[in-house]
């Protein structure tokens, strides 16, 4: 870790967002495990890629709250820190709102999105995606969740990190074997 990275991080207040992140312990992943553990690895993610933005790396805390737990009260995180506002914008443009598809939410972050937004969003699928076991969901959903990752995931990398979208076609390289495997 670079030195700017580290007095970056030495500075980062997480624990009045942790605290929010809480109330994702009881919401069940379908692939197992809960949304708080899923919000903690989109934390880690951004960080091994060497993103040390306060505001991102508060968002990735609680990125799927507004959407799990919709009751969520947004004054009360925009009122934690100096940082609430944008935390509160930036969760919001990576939340999927009832009226969109899920092609319709893709494509907006896609072309519409901030630079921030793709970049959560693209550490938010390569979580995702790590967590995709054959188990635990039906074949011809992970095809098409594969599908999806390179037709609107993958060029968000593209614009944002290239070293993620390797990543992100290795991920789906490595599913899709799974997925031939048991065809």
């Amino acid at each position: 870790m670079k030195d700017d990275e580290k007095n970056e991080l030495i500075r980062l207040i997480a624990a009045p967002y942790l605290q929010k992140a809480t109330a994702l312990i009881g919401v069940a992943r379908k692939v197992g495990g809960n949304q708080f553990r899923h919000m903690m690895a989109t934390f880690a993610i951004l960080l091994d890629y060497h993103y040390t933005d306060q505001v991102m790396l508060k968002a990735a805390l609680i990125h799927d709250l507004f959407e799990d737990v919709p009751e969520t009260n947004r004054q009360e995180i925009r009122e934690l820190d100096e940082h609430g506002d944008e935390v509160v914008a930036l969760v919001d443009e990576v939340t999927r709102k009832p009226e969109e598809t899920k092609i319709e939410y893709l494509e907006k972050i896609l072309y519409r999105g901030t630079k921030e937004a793709k970049i959560l969003k693209v550490a938010d699928r390569i979580s995702n995606i790590t967590d995709l076991h054959l188990d635990i969901i039906i074949k011809e959903k992970m095809a098409n969740y594969l599908e999806q990752t390179m037709d609107y995931i993958y060029p968000m990398a593209e614009k944002v990190n290239h070293l993620m979208a390797i990543e992100l076609i290795d991920l789906v390289e490595r599913r899709k074997m799974y997925l031939s495997a048991y065809q």
